[in-house]
């Protein structure tokens, strides 16, 4: 089954999202332990600082493990002799 370029984004995004969440909540934590004291508004600051790149890294990945996929089925049909399909 093929995964829509829409639902591409909507899985990189909630994984971004729950990333996010999970980022901040082990900053909280963690960041005393190396001595480190902000705020939470600095928490969120640092997690936002990474969220864009975290998002495209989930959905470039995602696009070109698609386009992997549907060029190994390529590869399948062609060596069966089958025609390729038609894009919609």
């Amino acid at each position: 089954m093929r995964q829509s370029r829409t639902m591409s984004m909507v899985e990189a995004a909630t994984n971004v999202v729950v990333g996010y969440v999970l980022a901040i909540a082990t900053q909280i934590v963690v960041f005393p332990w190396f001595g480190i004291e902000t705020g939470l508004g600095e928490h969120l600051t640092i997690g936002l600082a990474f969220v864009g790149v975290s998002l495209a890294r989930g959905y470039l990945l995602r696009r070109l493990f698609e386009a992997i996929r549907v060029a190994s089925r390529s590869d399948v049909r062609a060596e069966r002799g089958e025609p390729a399909p038609t894009r919609r």
